[in-house]
């Protein structure tokens, strides 16, 4: 018998100073059973990071053709492709030639050698953009996870500060391609 997903509902209170950005963005979330709780972290950081009206979350790790997060324009056309963790680059750049815009969320604690090997592959896709997050940064947060996620995140400077309950958490952006 196969496990069941495990279900977690975010508030997150989002003050995006860098690209005037104010909402209170309210979700469920279902976390795979081979997921881990480094990864939905990035998935809930994704979208706070990349958030625009549209972004959804997709079913990801249960559908393999599709994104982390993605937004639709009425056409059905990808307007926004963003992956999570360290993929393929060839998956990136296939995303790139069918939506108008690919965002990375990289990270990972095998980052350093996947920017080794494949960031000059990728360097060349004009509508990427890649992030990088301190692996130590999402690690602090996965030992705050619970059912329901409560986040204050405020980015200026291109720098993440976020406050869960009573401890306040900042990890510079790094933007290794592209604009966000």
């Amino acid at each position: 018998m196969a496990l069941p997903s495990t279900i977690y509902k975010t508030n997150i209170q989002l003050a995006d100073i860098d690209r005037g950005v104010y909402e209170t963005l309210q979700t469920t979330v279902a976390r795979h059973p081979s997921e881990t709780e480094e990864r939905l972290v990035a998935r809930l950081l994704a979208y706070a990071l990349f958030h625009e009206q549209e972004l959804l979350f997709t079913k990801g790790i249960c559908k393999g053709d599709e994104p982390d997060l993605w937004s639709k324009g009425p056409d059905g056309r990808v307007l926004l492709w963003v992956e999570v963790g360290l993929p393929e680059p060839e998956r990136l750049i296939k995303a790139s030639r069918h939506a108008e815009r690919v965002a990375l969320l990289a990270c990972g604690s095998s980052l350093p050698n996947w920017e080794r090997q494949h960031f000059a592959k990728l360097a060349a896709v004009t509508n990427l953009t890649i992030l990088t997050l301190d692996q130590e940064f999402i690690n602090r947060l996965v030992a705050h996870v619970e059912r329901s996620i409560t986040w204050d995140i405020t980015i200026t400077e291109e720098t993440l500060y976020l406050q869960i309950a009573e401890e306040s958490l900042g990890t510079p952006l790094q933007t290794r391609t592209g604009q966000r």
